[in-house]
């Protein structure tokens, strides 16, 4: 047998001989009427930051603090404890004089991990650490298995996603994430409340899954024997509302796409929409850069910050190149002077792209941007005026009508935003759907399908209007320097264990 099964074998023995001994302590405790299950509130006075931060002021004040048991050290007749809470941690100092013999001799029996209730009193070491003398506690929840630490830590990143609970618990910095990326969420809707933006709701399931290009999840209403999908973009409802009247709205919520999963896609993620009557895709540029500055500010507290050991500047305003010029500067293809699809399907071959189907030239241009120019984009940039074919909800440019009024912001590599002067004409967007139609009949399962009622919807009077859509996140990686997208998911889509 190797050494890596022993080891293995001996962990798990050990492992059963803590469970037998925790449950059996649970049942003296129960035996003795003291079944800490049965508790049902504890009055919370302070936390463990609040305390630290705040000591002068605090200082020999009662105080009723409740948490996690994460460290013991007995001293005989005194017994030093690490308390962990929702802020952090703080020194308890528990005392026999203090706490008598035989609830002292209780104390000594809690285990790493017991959840408790302290009251007593704020005072300073002789080594200088802020502490809580305890006057009396309470145990409030008997945990009944070790923690991760007791086996080295909880580092195994398969186990931090399926068990995000022990993940918290082990590894500090991840509840950071967590509450960076709440306080991301609150900042872009106080930015956009203030902007004079509506927050709305629109359907999750949908009888048509529009605004995207992608692969939907598909469903079953059993009462109307229909066939739904899970929405993969919300972007036809909100544009119904501007034409309804509401001039500035959003949406901020879940989509699901039913396509492949890496560092940058979960079946699941939270999207950000917004639309605005009135204005264009530049509007659109002016509002991201505005929105990108004021969440930084107002959650890490600066412009300048590091994403995976770069230094990105978030300060407007950002650099701007049309799709054309960036294939141009990066793979060295100017398609201004490409007319045919031909000659477009010979510039990308000899650029080493393979070419299956029948591409046509605005496609291959975004083949090209793929290949040689995405990974490029560290610093903020907005890509603009991309191909009319990739592009089937996007407002044509006037004086060139083969592409269209589009951006999408790239930092670090990566597609953060992606935004429209929205088309508004209904002969062209059914003509456009008509074409995304035909795509589907070819095999294409992320093309759009037909929407009638959005096209009468059109057809009453779409104004001209700037529609944003930025993946929350991704900006959330970029502010938490997280590399992958389940670093930021308290519960990442996972493969059940077999």
């Amino acid at each position: 047998m190797s050494e890596e099964f022993i080891s293995s074998l001996n962990e798990n023995e050990e492992l059963q001989e803590i469970l037998k001994v925790r449950r059996q302590k649970l049942d003296e405790l129960r035996k003795k009427g003291q079944d800490p299950f049965s508790i049902v509130r504890y009055d919370v006075t302070h936390h463990s930051k609040e305390i630290i931060d705040g000591f002068f002021e605090m200082e020999g004040k009662k105080v009723k603090l409740a948490g996690r048991l994460m460290a013991k050290r007995d001293m005989g007749k005194s017994s030093f404890c690490d308390l962990h809470d929702r802020d952090g941690k703080i020194q308890l100092f528990f005392r026999v004089n203090d706490l008598g013999e035989e609830t002292y001799e209780e104390l000594k029996k809690l285990d790493i991990g017991d959840i408790i209730g302290v009251s007593g009193e704020v005072f300073k070491t002789r080594m200088g650490e802020i502490t809580v003398k305890v006057h009396e506690y309470t145990l409030l929840s008997k945990s009944l298995r070790p923690l991760p630490e007791k086996f080295h830590g909880l580092k195994d990143t398969d186990t931090r996603y399926r068990q995000r609970y022990l993940d918290l618990i082990a590894n500090p910095d991840v509840k950071k994430s967590f509450v960076l990326r709440s306080k991301i969420i609150s900042a872009i809707r106080r930015f956009l409340d203030e902007d004079g933006f509506l927050e709305v709701d629109t359907p999750i399931l949908n009888t048509i899954p529009g605004g995207a290009a992608a692969r939907p999840f598909v469903t079953h209403h059993n009462t109307l024997d229909l066939d739904l999908y899970l929405r993969i973009a919300p972007e036809l409802y909100l544009k119904r509302l501007i034409v309804g009247g509401m001039e500035k709205v959003y949406e901020m919520g879940r989509m699901f796409r039913n396509e492949g999963m890496s560092v940058k896609h979960n079946p699941e993620f939270t999207m950000l929409e917004v639309y605005q009557a009135y204005t264009d895709y530049k509007g659109m540029m002016e509002l991201t850069e505005r929105l990108f500055s004021y969440v930084a500010d107002k959650v890490i507290g600066k412009q300048k910050i590091v994403y995976q050991g770069q230094d990105i500047d978030l300060t407007a305003p950002w650099d701007r190149i049309t799709m054309t010029e960036a294939v141009k500067k990066y793979a060295g293809v100017d398609f201004d002077l490409i007319s045919t699809q031909a000659e477009a399907v010979e510039a990308a071959r000899n650029k080493g792209i393979e070419i299956s189907g029948n591409p046509t030239k605005g496609e291959i241009l975004n083949l090209m941007f793929e290949e040689y120019v995405e990974n490029n984009l560290i610093q903020p940039t907005f890509i603009m005026d991309y191909p009319v074919e990739i592009s089937p909800l996007t407002k044509r440019k006037p004086d060139k009508p083969h592409l269209t009024e589009r951006f999408e912001l790239f930092i670090a590599g990566r597609e953060m935003a992606n935004a429209y002067s929205e088309l508004n004409d209904p002969i062209d967007q059914k003509e456009r759907f008509l074409d995304q139609v035909e795509k589907r009949k070819r095999g294409d399962e992320e093309a759009n399908m037909m929407d009638e009622d959005y096209i009468v919807a059109l057809e009453h009077g779409l104004p001209p209007t700037g529609g944003l859509g930025i993946g929350v996140d991704r900006l959330v990686m970029l502010l938490t320097d997280s590399y992958s997208i389940r670093d930021i998911l308290l519960f990442p889509t996972m493969k059940p264990k077999e």
